[in-house]
This record gives structure tokens, C-alpha cells and sequence, in this order.
């Protein structure tokens, strides 16, 4: 088995999508003016329409109300990335900040309130780790 998406449901497919594009530099491709995917080399982040849940089960997922997930994206520079992002992100819940478990970690939130995690690893152990995505 392979992990292969995580998906947003939102009210406003569009600005998410436009969000999402200019915090990762990443074009999405759209599949209908509900659906579109932010793909890269390990994963993809989809992002659906309300009206795409009633083809799951209706009231199976609700919008703006994420509480417990953080999309995590590996980046190679995540002070750079904060400098580009500030003045576009508006909810910033920390700065770069070095982790425990050897990232630098800047965590904020998108438009829709879910939290994202833009990390770089910084020591031996976590650089080791995250090798196999630079191949």
C-alpha cells in the first residue's frame, strides 16, 4: 500500500487552490470546477467542493472544520519560504522554529483554518530521514 492524497473539502475550491499554488509554487491540475489536485513527486494534495461530498456520503465531511491535521510539505529552505510567505499567509501560528525531532518547522494556517507545516530537516538524523526525496 502507498499514501497517495489528502484531500480538502471547501466551500471555495478556487481560493484554496490559488492559496495553495502560491504557497507551494506547485500548479494545480483541475479535474472539474469542483475537483483539483496539487500533485508533486511524493503526494498530492486534492482539494474538492462541498458538493463533492454527497458522492462519499452526504454530511461525511464538512468544510473549515479541520481541528486535528496538519499537511506537512518538505521544503528546502523554510526561512526563505517565510520570508515569501509573509505578507500572503495571515495566520502564522509560529515562525521557522527548530524541533526536537531535527526539523525547522513553520506552521499557519490556510484560508479555510487548516494548519499546514512548511519544514526543512536540519540535523543528521532528520537529513537522513527525509534523503530519499531529494533523489
Amino acid at each position: 500500500m502507498n499514501f497517495a492524497s489528502a484531500r480538502i473539502i471547501t466551500g471555495d475550491v478556487a481560493r484554496l487552490v490559488a492559496f495553495y499554488e502560491r504557497a507551494t509554487g506547485v500548479s494545480a491540475q483541475w479535474f472539474t470546477e469542483d475537483f483539483a489536485e496539487l500533485s508533486t513527486a511524493s503526494a498530492t494534495l486534492a482539494i474538492g467542493s462541498t458538493r463533492t461530498v454527497p458522492l462519499f456520503a452526504p454530511g461525511s465531511a464538512r468544510p473549515a472544520e479541520n481541528h486535528s491535521v496538519i499537511l506537512e510539505f518538505l521544503v528546502a529552505d523554510v526561512d526563505r519560504v517565510y520570508e515569501n510567505l509573509t505578507g500572503f499567509v495571515r495566520d502564522f501560528v509560529n515562525e521557522p522554529t527548530t524541533m526536537p525531532w531535527g526539523n525547522r518547522a513553520l506552521l499557519f494556517r490556510d484560508p479555510d483554518g487548516n494548519l499546514v507545516n512548511f519544514f526543512t530537516p536540519v540535523t543528521p538524523a532528520a537529513i537522513e530521514k527525509f534523503e530519499k526525496f531529494s533523489r
